[in-house]
């Protein structure tokens, strides 16, 4: 039996390579920013064609193991995927403490956030669905693009509030201000109840793929949150903004906890 490969597994050949490698990288064989042999020696040392070294790269890539500089090679990622704690990244005393979610999750790193556009505009009929609104009322619109550490960009995030909530407070301007669009809507009366997330992973679309630099076959995670709050005990939750996030794959490990009642 060639090393790593079992011939008689019904696990395809590229995803048993795909795991030995992962181990390889996971015992430090391999460091952040070192470069594997070449397809041609890999898949000397497989006995395997390059086309099935390159779907078994590839496969790290998705999972944020590896980077594929086209021209120089395969390469260790030299900063792992972000683990987004779900749970823990809206703590209310991440907000207290003044920092929104992402800064919250980008501890030990260098978060950069741009704004891209900052808008009111008709409500699409999804997000109005959302936010319990007629399709076409006016929400504000804000949308952002996510760094981290001077490299590609991570994510993007648009954002919808309903008007009368972002008017004439910093939700309008580029800096929301410490504790980011959630604290400014509990300065106005609100207590945030909870957060839910749809989630799908899927292929990015053209302008999607530019806009995150996706290389490759990266797919991207497309994440839709609502945050729902109240603003006197007893009453109807109401959502107070809706996010749509695309994120490029490679850079996030989702992680979410979740209670067994």
């Amino acid at each position: 039996m060639v090393k790593g490969i079992d011939p008689t597994s019904h696990e395809p050949v590229y995803l048993q390579i795909a795991a030995h490698l992962k181990g390889l990288i996971q015992s430090g064989k391999f460091g952040p920013g070192d470069r594997l042999p070449t397809e041609r020696q890999l898949g000397e040392e497989f006995g395997v064609a390059r086309g099935t070294v390159r779907e078994a790269t590839r496969e790290l890539q998705h999972q944020g193991l590896l980077e594929i500089q086209h021209g120089r090679g395969t390469f260790v990622r030299s900063r792992p995927p972000v683990r987004r704690l779900a749970g823990d990244r809206f703590a209310r005393r991440h907000r207290d403490a003044g920092k929104a979610a992402y800064l919250a999750e980008m501890e030990g790193r260098k978060p950069e956030v741009e704004v891209l556009e900052i808008a009111t505009l008709p409500s699409p009929p999804e997000i109005a669905s959302r936010l319990q609104l007629s399709p076409g009322t006016p929400v504000l619109s804000r949308r952002r693009i996510y760094r981290a550490d001077g490299g590609n960009p991570m994510e993007i995030a648009t954002s919808y509030i309903p008007v009368g909530l972002a008017e004439n407070t910093p939700i309008t301007e580029e800096n929301t201000g410490p504790g980011g669009i959630y604290a400014r809507i509990e300065e106005q009366g609100f207590h945030l109840t909870r957060f839910v997330e749809d989630v799908c992973k899927r292929a990015p679309s053209s302008q999607e793929k530019r806009a995150l630099e996706l290389a490759g076959n990266v797919p991207v995670i497309h994440l839709i949150r609502t945050a729902y709050a109240v603003k006197n005990a007893g009453d109807a939750e109401v959502a107070v903004e809706v996010c749509d996030t695309v994120m490029a794959a490679d850079c996030y490990q989702l992680s979410y906890e979740l209670p067994a009642q």
